[in-house]
């Protein structure tokens, strides 16, 4: 399953496995949002809801698609986060892993606080 993410600043496409997470997001596209930040992480609110899964983690690599269950976002770590413990991104907690970016998970640092994000089908 692929998604697209477009910002005013970006657009990149994410793959998505088949996760009962996965699944919920690609069910409630379209939709909007604002982005937020967190060191070298930008995260938005979506319309799903979700448990934690068992393969949940705190710790991934930078392009990891993450879904914060305790906020409703999806989580996109590009490098390090306020608690970052070496150079691979820490996330406030245990997030269910969801999929990784297409290409060069950099690009996401053109995205600002406040952005508009658009969430489609791809």
């Amino acid at each position: 399953m692929k998604v697209r993410i477009s910002a005013d600043s970006a657009s990149f496409e994410i793959v998505l496995k088949d996760t009962p997470t996965a699944k919920a997001l690609v069910a409630a596209l379209p939709f909007e949002a604002r982005a937020q930040t967190w060191g070298e992480e930008v995260y938005f609110t979506t319309p799903v809801s979700a448990k934690l899964e068992p393969d949940a983690k705190q710790i991934v690599e930078p392009g990891t698609v993450c879904f914060w269950t305790e906020g409703d976002a999806l989580a996109l770590p590009y490098g390090r986060t306020p608690i970052s413990t070496d150079e691979r991104p820490k996330l406030a907690s245990r997030c269910n892993v969801l999929g990784h970016i297409e290409g060069d998970p950099q690009e996401l640092r053109k995205i600002r606080a406040g952005d508009r994000i658009s969430v489609s089908r791809a």
